[in-house]
């Protein structure tokens, strides 16, 4: 797997994976309806949004951040939307749906026993 600003090439990769990624791209909760199985290859090329931070392509796998020592992204492609339809056949739809939250309204430290 290959991931850089603005493209993701991936082999034998599970839909779940590009659910998560597609999520962190367009920071909003992706949930996936394909009912697709199995592991994937493919190529997803886009132009990110200017909003998004330099380097926000994912972890490597030890963690942290990965270096961004990409080249700069070519800004006449298309958007992630465009991308993710055009080349995967795959749609992503706004809509409202139920979402789980977790709510803290109070924290105390521990008493010691």
């Amino acid at each position: 797997m290959r991931m850089g600003k603005g493209e993701i090439d991936s082999q034998g990769t599970p839909m779940d994976f590009l659910v998560q990624q597609l999520a962190r791209q367009v920071g909003r909760t992706v949930v996936d309806q394909t009912g697709l199985k199995g592991k994937y290859d493919f190529t997803l090329k886009w132009t990110p949004d200017p909003g998004t931070p330099a380097g926000m392509v994912g972890p490597p796998a030890g963690g942290g951040r990965a270096p961004d020592n990409s080249a700069p992204p070519d800004t006449s492609g298309p958007s992630i939307f465009t991308a993710v339809q055009e080349q995967l056949g795959l749609k992503l739809e706004s809509t409202k749906g139920p979402v789980e939250i977790i709510v803290i309204d109070h924290i105390e430290r521990p008493s010691e026993n």
